[in-house]
């Protein structure tokens, strides 16, 4: 008999509305601080990152907008705020490109996915650029093409 290999799934979430809206350019991976409620809601998958964004502020960077639902057996003397700003850690070096990339005109900085890496959360950010309607519409009209591509391919 052959072992089936088990692949985890290390990710927790995947912001598919930064995809639509925005041309991604460069990637970034950072840590993020959380308190001990926020971890284990994270792990039963109660964040939402649709609405959320980045800013970088003082020299540090903040995840701001993300809505991680407490877990109704949290603890009692801890007061939880789902929508609290949360600090992202980044080098020196990693936090000097996305300042010179959050002041150019039209570029943004939005969370892509959670996920795990070695027992902590990691949070992959993009240089985004904010994409048009009509460049929406064409993404969307490759999208269907490619689709539609795979479909005939499978029929001959």
């Amino acid at each position: 008999m052959s072992k089936k290999s088990k692949e985890q799934d290390n990710n927790i979430i995947t912001n598919r509305k930064a995809f639509h809206d925005y041309f991604l350019e460069e990637h970034f991976e950072a840590g993020i601080a959380l308190e001990g409620w926020e971890v284990k809601a994270l792990r039963a998958g109660r964040i939402q990152i649709k609405e959320s964004h980045i800013l970088v502020k003082s020299g540090e960077v903040f995840l701001f907008g993300a809505y991680i639902t407490p877990l109704p057996s949290a603890s009692t003397h801890v007061i939880a705020d789902p929508s609290r700003t949360r600090k992202l850690l980044l080098h020196r070096n990693e936090i000097s490109k996305l300042i010179g990339a959050a002041e150019r005109d039209g570029y943004t900085l939005v969370p892509v996915n959670l996920y795990w890496k070695n027992g902590y959360v990691k949070v992959n950010l993009a240089i985004a650029k904010g994409k048009k309607a009509f460049d929406k519409r064409a993404s969307e009209k490759d999208r269907d093409w490619a689709r539609q591509k795979e479909r005939l391919m499978k029929i001959h």
